[in-house]
């Protein structure tokens, strides 16, 4: 019983890690990749590094913080598209509280 659960169990996590569309934006307009963002709420954009050649750059972007893991925020990135060079969307990450502090103790002149 154990193991049919725990295969169950595997079976919905694999299942879930498979659910994220894979896109290049470098073929889709910036319009068309934030449409897609916006109609899937996050998928994963993997396109070619501009400054290693060869090097296969990827991340997952996201519409809101609701498709985010608890404890992330949202914040904007940039990636290619098909007709321009920076297109913004977003990410989830980690707020860095530690930037901010020292922003505080340390302030620039």
């Amino acid at each position: 019983m154990r193991t049919i659960l725990l295969a169950a169990c595997l079976m919905l996590v694999a299942a879930e890690a498979q659910a994220v569309s894979r896109y290049d934006p470098t073929r889709m307009s910036c319009d068309r990749v934030r449409a897609t963002i916006a109609r899937q709420g996050a998928v994963i954009l993997r396109y070619q590094s501009t400054r290693v050649p060869g090097l296969p750059l990827y991340d997952r972007y996201v519409q809101d913080e609701r498709f985010c893991n608890m404890g992330e925020v949202r914040a904007r990135a940039y990636v290619p598209s098909a007709d321009i060079k920076s297109c913004p969307v977003y990410i989830c990450k980690r707020p860095d509280f530690d930037r901010h502090f020292r922003r505080r103790i340390f302030p620039r002149h």
